[in-house]
């Protein structure tokens, strides 16, 4: 069988393209981080530097677990020294959130919330538990009180 040289170019292309997007879907995969943190006193701890990709960009947020911890905590950063950081356990029946990007969704029911916790899509009614954050010599402080 031969092929067109407009058919093979098209072709061509289209590989070309959904090699492009799947390696930028590999790379903003690769932009999520799974970590443990320590707690201390009453606070859970984890590095500023878990944030650091590379050349001075930045991951979102990172998923921060304890063997404590009954739920991970997603920590987002919102700015060079503003985080937020919530309970990953849905409001509505207690399932646990997954994270998408900007947004914490719940797999049971479809209850969506921003990288501030508050409930964008029900059923859930209530917003997520927030957690205080503060920064000490390049620690991020999450209070657990």
């Amino acid at each position: 069988m031969i092929m067109e040289r407009k058919n093979f170019l098209k072709t061509c292309g289209f590989a070309c393209l959904g090699g492009t997007a799947f390696l930028s879907m590999l790379e903003s995969c690769g932009s999520a981080k799974i970590i443990s943190g320590t707690i201390v006193e009453s606070n859970l701890v984890v590095p500023v530097s878990s944030f650091l990709l590379k050349e001075n960009k930045f991951r979102k947020y990172v998923v921060v677990q304890h063997e404590k911890l009954q739920y991970p905590i997603c920590v987002y950063r919102l700015s060079e020294n503003n985080y937020s950081a919530l309970l990953m356990r849905c409001t509505h029946q207690g399932t646990e959130l997954q994270v998408f990007g900007d947004k914490l969704q719940c797999p049971a029911h479809g209850s969506e919330f921003n990288d501030k916790g508050i409930v964008q899509n029900g059923p859930a009614s209530v917003n997520l538990r927030t957690f205080p954050v503060t920064i000490q010599q390049a620690q991020i402080n999450i209070s657990l009180k």
